[in-house]
């Protein structure tokens, strides 16, 4: 796939005494389809990063590409084909759901014909018809959420950046919007640039995976790879009868385990499953639960992050 956003030796230094490093010479690309996460704990450089994307921060070094163009010669041209979206920036609240699409789509040079065109069938959508005329203090959290994603597709952008999108809404409603960048992505060919503490979101939407720590990108993988990275897969057994058994077992093939009351847990690769399995027949264990654990990018993010 061509790549649409190429990112080479960024930094962006604050400053000072001594001065402050936010991003550290960071490279990545973006390629059209994608959907890339850009990991790390609070303060490693992602939302500096996203602002040098978007130009609305200058960076000390390096170079952005949007679709072959460098940013900075060519600003206005490559940001017409750029959208954003983030919970923590609040729409115009004085202004109906309508008027700010239309506030938005005129900036991208869209006429009042093309943004009704355009608007109508995300609102229907997303369930907010009804409230197109409506003020943005009359929307729920979960609508307004909606309507910010709604404006950042509005244009039919090739690039959307989404700085935790999804933060603080109910299960339901990040559900369906999660799902519907999926949709966009396999409908326009939509690529995303996707932040967001929610592990299980980035594990199922995105493609690859960034991780930043300090200002620097320290990994740059397949979500799962990045889990079993950090840690193994691993079986829980409630052990009816033959703990002891089970522990014999266990020690003989040298993996980690730990026993609370009836259940072990055992450490293991999975194409060592069945073969425990197996010698658990063999030596009489019987056992009435079993529940097979994988890795996670949770995991990875605390490992990393120093929480675990």
């Amino acid at each position: 796939m061509p790549i649409l956003l190429s990112v080479r030796n960024l930094r962006k230094v604050y400053p000072g005494k001594p001065p402050f490093v936010a991003v550290d010479g960071i490279s990545f690309e973006l390629s059209a389809g994608e959907i890339l996460g850009l990991l790390g704990a609070n303060g490693a450089g992602k939302t500096t990063t996203i602002q040098m994307l978007l130009s609305t921060l200058t960076y000390s070094e390096g170079e952005i590409q949007f679709f072959g163009k460098e940013l900075r010669k060519h600003r206005s041209e490559v940001l017409q084909h750029v959208s954003f979206a983030s919970a923590y920036v609040s729409l115009p609240w004085k202004l109906t759901v309508a008027q700010n699409l239309e506030v938005f789509g005129r900036i991208y040079g869209l006429s009042k014909a093309e943004i009704f065109a355009r608007a109508n069938p995300l609102l229907e959508r997303f369930g907010i018809m009804q409230k197109r005329n409506a003020m943005v203090t009359q929307l729920s959290a979960g609508q307004t959420t909606r309507l910010m994603i709604i404006k950042a597709y509005l244009t039919r952008p090739r690039i959307v950046l989404l700085d935790e999108p999804t933060a603080s809404l109910d299960p339901d409603v990040a559900q369906d919007v999660c799902q519907f960048i999926l949709e966009q992505r396999d409908k326009e060919g939509t690529a995303v640039l996707f932040t967001s503490h929610k592990m299980d979101e980035v594990a199922e939407l995105c493609d690859r995976v960034l991780f930043m720590q300090k200002g620097k990108i320290i990994a740059d993988d397949l979500p799962e790879k990045l889990a079993y990275s950090v840690s193994k897969c691993s079986i829980e057994l409630l052990v009816g009868d033959g703990m002891k058994r089970s522990i014999a077992v266990v020690e003989k093939l040298k993996l980690p385990y730990k026993v609370e009351h009836r259940m072990i847990q055992i450490e293991l690769d999975e194409t060592q499953i069945a073969k425990v399995l197996s010698e658990f027949a063999l030596a009489g264990v019987s056992y009435t639960n079993i529940k097979v654990i994988q890795p996670t990018l949770e995991d990875y993010f605390l490992k990393m992050a120093g929480k675990k």
